[in-house]
């Protein structure tokens, strides 16, 4: 049966249809669909609270939390920025970092200053000793990439794929 151009047929097809591999839908002939290790969702979390536990085991010996290690990050990538462009590179608000700032600027890592033109805006500097720790930053990296044990080529396209992939949950 067809339908005249200027109808919407009644059922039309999802934009985002369902994968349509096997494979995906249902992981096994026979297995459950909503079994937990069938959910991408689990494996996302569990894999991100292994990988934070990590992390936490690094951090702790040079004095930081993964939170403030992310921003250290952003700072060694490009120092003097704003609050603001931190909270928006972590996508998380200003206000919720605002303690974990306080806290690297008590250990002596960065420097917060008003802007000069505008002292609504708050810029956060690294200290001499926040610059130091950047090394020590690299071989968390290092220890991170050989926990991981599979070929860097992997992990890059891992890494691409889960960008990707948040990109399309935020539309």
């Amino acid at each position: 049966m067809t339908t005249p151009s200027n109808q919407t047929p009644a059922n039309p097809a999802p934009s985002n249809p369902a994968p349509s591999d096997p494979a995906l839908s249902d992981p096994a002939p026979g297995s459950n669909p909503l079994a937990l290790d069938n959910q991408l969702c689990f494996a996302l979390y569990s894999t991100s609270l292994a990988m934070t536990q990590m992390y936490k085991e690094l951090l702790t010996p040079i004095g930081l939390t993964y939170p403030q290690y992310t921003i250290m990050l952003i700072l060694w990538e490009q120092d003097g920025v704003t609050l603001k462009h931190i909270a928006e590179r972590l996508g998380q608000k200003s206000g919720s970092l605002t303690p974990v700032i306080k806290r690297l600027e008590t250990d002596g890592f960065i420097r917060r200053q008003r802007g000069k033109d505008d002292d609504r805006s708050l810029s956060i500097e690294l200290t001499h000793a926040g610059q130091v720790l950047r090394e020590q930053g690299l071989q968390v990296n290092q220890c991170i990439l050989e926990a991981c044990d599979l070929p860097l080529k992997n992990l890059v396209d891992l890494r691409d794929n889960l960008n990707e992939l948040k990109q399309q949950l935020l539309k």
